[in-house]
């Protein structure tokens, strides 16, 4: 027997030994549904059974050609809809793919241009442009300062930018004089040493990078190093990337440009 589902997710499973399931996605004109309703009919055909098709299609005319396939039609929003205009005393807009557009084309293009900036100043790679950073995240390597960046960038519009902590600062105690020209936007990551071994090694597993002993080395001086120019810092070790940027934000004050 199959089953078709037509819209923009799939929206059942079935037991594969009785069932053959078929995925129509983007069903949006009305020669695609038109489409549909051969692939629909021609296995109607051959079937033992009419096929069943699910539909979470919002447009009428389209709908409409859909009910005249050969099959048992199941409309998801025709469950919901009516009710809903009743509740609500609103029409639904009928527009498809509404939940998954840019309803806020500023929004969008701050995201984007935050996270451009993320990337080009990753890793200490282009640090001329500290001066229009949000905030510039230190730390040693594989402390989750890149991705922390990244989702900032997305969710926030944040300019976030980072700097690996290099064997150069670790030994002389210092930092450069571009960070510390910027020590007002520094903000520090740190990482138990048994979690950072654990990280290091899946990405180098062999030479000293992922040794235990130049872990608690690097995470000793950074230490160090924050408490020294009075950089705030959160520990990463047990935080998804979602909670330490809300701690990031909560502790810097630094302005969300645009809200999830």
């Amino acid at each position: 027997m199959t089953a078709e589902t037509l819209g923009h997710s799939l929206l059942t499973q079935f037991n594969t030994e009785q069932f053959r399931q078929v995925t129509l996605p983007f069903i949006d004109t009305e020669d695609k549904v038109k489409a549909a309703v051969q692939k629909i009919n021609a296995a109607a055909a051959v079937e033992a059974n009419r096929p069943i098709v699910f539909s979470t299609l919002v447009q009428d005319q389209i709908r409409a050609i859909v009910r005249e396939a050969n099959g048992l039609h199941l409309d998801i929003f025709d469950v919901f809809l009516e009710p809903l205009e009743k509740e609500l005393q609103a029409q639904p807009s009928h527009e498809p793919g509404r939940a998954h557009g840019m309803s806020d084309i500023n929004a969008y293009m701050k995201r984007i241009e935050a996270t451009n900036f993320a990337l080009a100043n990753d890793d200490g790679g282009v640090s001329r442009n500290y001066d229009m950073a949000d905030v510039i995240l230190v730390g040693v390597s594989r402390s989750g300062k890149t991705p922390t960046c990244l989702y900032l960038a997305l969710q926030y519009g944040v300019y976030a930018a980072n700097y690996p902590l290099t064997e150069e600062e670790l030994e002389s105690g210092t930092l450069p004089d571009v960070l510390v020209q910027q020590k007002h936007k520094l903000f520090g990551l740190t990482i138990a040493p048994v979690r950072l071994q654990q990280i290091r090694k899946e990405r180098r597993p062999l030479g000293n990078y992922s040794s235990a002993q130049q872990v608690r080395y690097e995470l000793r001086e950074t230490d160090k190093l924050f408490k020294r120019y009075g950089i705030p810092s959160v520990d990463t070790t047990e935080f998804s990337i979602e909670e330490i940027a809300s701690r990031i934000l909560d502790s810097t004050g630094v302005e969300r440009r645009v809200r999830p």
